[in-house]
């Protein structure tokens, strides 16, 4: 165990787990709850006192000069270095980022630091944020509208715990739903990525800085910090890419890198990355910075490559940086360029943001609760309701059985790494049942393990809910020189065989049977979903999680959500994945892609979802059937709601190149969106579609190419071939 000296970066990442917490609760015990790097100064520093044009890029190139020509070389070092001392990070082991991380606060000059806090399902500081559902959740609700209220929230809460840049923005694509990260991110489709978290850019950076994370190619877990990811550059340009490209064109401030290295190099020291791609050619103009600890590996290459700030303790930056620059090694001008960035993009947002001060009594508010309950609601999907079989008629019951451990259980995603959230309280499934249905139904609860208890339960009930799933101990962040117990990529896609078990002892001696899914991804259900009536996915719901659940299940809300992935029937219908690699192949092909290449009989279409009520899709329609590389068509279609009540369709909109030159998905997701029906109303839905979205990438030219051939438009409510409509077009 190490004595109180300073400790030093190696210290750090050699110590063994048990005696960092060790260390971590002797520091926690020390510290004065009146300090700490929130309480060190003015929010934005000198720049609040530039004028309301302190945004424009005069008077900010201006600032930059200035401050260049009167820093050290130290001071402009000091920019790109934590300002958070390793004892203030230990602690993170026990209780990570309670308060922000800070890098390139200089109290002489009075320039505020970068404040970091992490999400993505809320933020994670503190002990009272509201907890949204995981962005997997919120990917199936395809409402940017929503995402971007989210995004607000967020920001509001974020800044009033202290912090600048909320780094939750994470688009990373779900290539494999083994990925143990899957319910930090949207789906597995580039496009969906692209708008949800364009959404929660624009949301956040109402407030506070965004930051994008992992740039790029992070789709998987136990083997991030050494596996060596190669692909075409086709792949790499229209799927892995898009998406972040969609962020930095919404403004966001910052990108984080990812740990794994692309075509061996690590992504926070990879020139073609960082400064080539993203720097160059998408002419990004805010700042870079590495993931924690293992983000850096050789300060040298870093800066060369164009990593802006190290994060989140000083490693190969600070002297280290300092002395490369003094003993020749690399150019101050990098040093400046790096500076400079980070100086301008901090006047920006002090401009937009420093006028509004921090409420301190929002974390946790009943306004960000009712946005997280509507999460909850428009995010559940129903996969299976045979003989409309939900919703319950609470009226006409006297007893509903709920059996499962998870129906107690606050059930709200990752428990042990970076994305936890410490919200106010957690309405579990059983919470909200018995407070939906009152006194006036009996709700009976076993969590299935005792057979005795099991029996009473299930005796006399009019309805059986089987509450089964996954926890952060099968799946999350793999961090396991950190903590314990991490749950990391999973090994196996479908519940829990003591869970299947369960389903099917019940199912022999009932068929009143519904079964909620709680997951950060897919879960495979094949057998069991044929002796059951009805299926709702609710992924990790959230805080309000079980309030909503209630609602959907006594039809107070009518579910809508549809799958942002591809649930397979067999492992056969995925692409490989060896969660230990140390160097995989990435290609063209992944969920619903892959599906449509092979006609793959899979249990769950990306982009299904059933509803209380029925849709009919007709008189498919576009502007022009002839246009141009530079034309944007509309696409029409009438939608009727054939049921008997009000519901919300997610009407998406594919294309695919009929006679193409070169090898493509069949068909591509290129629009979609969200319109509310009366029972027997019908509505015109019409979106537009940009002609040069429709462009593949040209390895050879290095250019994006738009074909002069004939196209086929699809829409309808999910990617499922016998659910679309369609017809062609020819791009002249």
């Amino acid at each position: 165990m190490l004595e109180k000296r300073k400790m030093t970066y190696s210290d750090l990442v050699s110590m063994k787990i048990e005696d960092r917490k060790v260390l971590a609760r002797r520091l926690l015990a020390e510290k004065d709850p009146g300090t700490g790097p929130e309480h060190r100064a003015r929010a934005w520093g000198r720049f609040e006192d530039l004028s309301a044009d302190g945004g424009s890029e005069e008077v900010a190139d201006r600032e930059v000069e200035k401050l260049l020509s009167i820093m050290s070389l130290r001071q402009k070092v000091g920019q790109m270095t934590p300002d958070t001392t390793i004892e203030e990070y230990v602690p993170a082991c026990i209780k990570y980022n309670d308060t922000p991380y800070i890098a390139g606060e200089d109290l002489d000059l009075e320039i505020p630091g970068v404040k970091f806090t992490d999400g993505p399902s809320g933020v994670v500081m503190g002990n009272s944020s509201t907890c949204f559902p995981v962005s997997i959740a919120r990917g199936a609700s395809w409402d940017p509208e929503l995402e971007r209220e989210i995004g607000e929230a967020i920001g509001k809460e974020a800044k009033s715990l202290g912090a600048n840049l909320f780094a939750g923005v994470c688009v990373n694509l779900l290539r494999h739903p083994a990925w143990g990260r899957s319910q930090e991110t949207y789906g597995e489709d580039p496009h969906l990525l692209g708008i949800m978290g364009s959404a929660l850019v624009g949301g956040v950076q109402e407030h506070v800085m965004a930051c994008v994370k992992h740039f790029a190619l992070n789709s998987m877990e136990n083997a991030r910090y050494k596996v060596d990811v190669e692909l075409d550059e086709r792949s790499l340009r229209e799927l892995y890419l898009p998406h972040f490209k969609a962020c930095v064109d919404s403004g966001a401030a910052a990108v984080m890198t990812a740990y794994n290295k692309f075509r061996g190099e690590y992504c926070g020291q990879n020139e073609y990355l960082i400064r080539k791609i993203l720097k160059e050619e998408w002419g990004f103009e805010g700042f870079v910075i590495s993931d924690f600890v293992f983000g850096i590996r050789d300060g040298k290459k870093a800066l060369l490559a164009g990593m802006d700030i190290e994060m989140p303790i000083p490693g190969h930056y600070g002297d280290n940086l300092v002395g490369l620059v003094e003993g020749g090694e690399v150019s101050e001008s990098l040093v400046d360029e790096a500076a400079a960035r980070i100086l301008k993009t901090k006047i920006r947002f002090a401009a937009k943001l420093s006028g509004n001060p921090a409420d301190t009594a929002l974390p946790g508010c009943p306004e960000h609760a009712a946005i997280a309950r509507r999460a909850a609601l428009e995010s559940a999907v129903l996969l299976k309701n045979e003989g409309a079989f939900l919703p319950f008629d609470a009226s006409s019951q006297k007893k509903i059985a709920v059996v499962g451990a998870l129906a107690a259980t606050p059930n709200i995603g990752d428990m042990k790494g970076s994305s936890r959230v410490y919200p106010p309280y957690v309405i579990t499934a059983l919470d909200g049942l018995r407070d939906r249905v009152g006194e006036g139904v009996e709700v009976a609860y076993s969590d299935g393990e005792d057979g005795v208890e099991l029996a009473a339960a299930l005796e006399g009930a009019d309805a059986v809910l089987v509450i089964a799933g996954l926890t952060s101990d099968n799946e999350g962040e793999y961090i396991p020189h950190w903590n314990s117990g991490c749950g990391g990529d999973r090994t196996d896609l479908g519940l829990k065989a003591t869970d299947i078990a369960m389903i099917e002892k019940i199912c022999a001696g009932c068929d009143r049977v519904a079964v909620v899914l709680q997951g950060g991804g897919a879960i495979m259900t094949s057998p069991w979903e044929t002796s059951v009536r009805a299926i709702l996915m609710t992924w990790y719901p959230g805080m309000e999680g079980g309030a909503a659940l209630a609602q959907i299940l006594y039809g107070d809300y009518n579910p809508s959500g549809k799958l942002p992935v591809t649930i397979p029937r067999s492992y056969g219908q995925l692409p490989p994945f060896d969660r230990d690699a140390e160097r995989v192949q990435y290609g063209f092909y992944h969920g619903y892609f892959l599906a449509d290449r092979e006609a793959f009989p899979v249990a769950w279409h990306f982009g299904f979802g059933l509803s209380y009520t029925s849709y009919e899709y007709s008189g498919l329609a576009i502007s022009d059937s002839g246009p141009r590389e530079d034309d944007e068509i509309i696409v029409s279609v009438r939608v009727r709601n054939t049921g008997s009540r009000f519901g919300e369709e997610i009407v998406q909109i594919y294309v695919g190149c009929e006679r193409s030159a070169v090898l493509r998905h069949v068909k591509d997701l290129k629009a979609f969106g969200r319109v509310g029906i009366q029972a027997g109303e019908t509505v015109d839905f019409s979106c537009p579609l940009r002609i040069r979205d429709l462009a593949y990438y040209d390895e050879a030219g290095k250019r994006w190419i738009v074909e002069k051939t004939r196209y086929r438009i699809y829409v309808g409510p999910s990617s499922r071939d016998e659910d679309l409509l369609s017809m062609s077009m020819t791009v002249r």
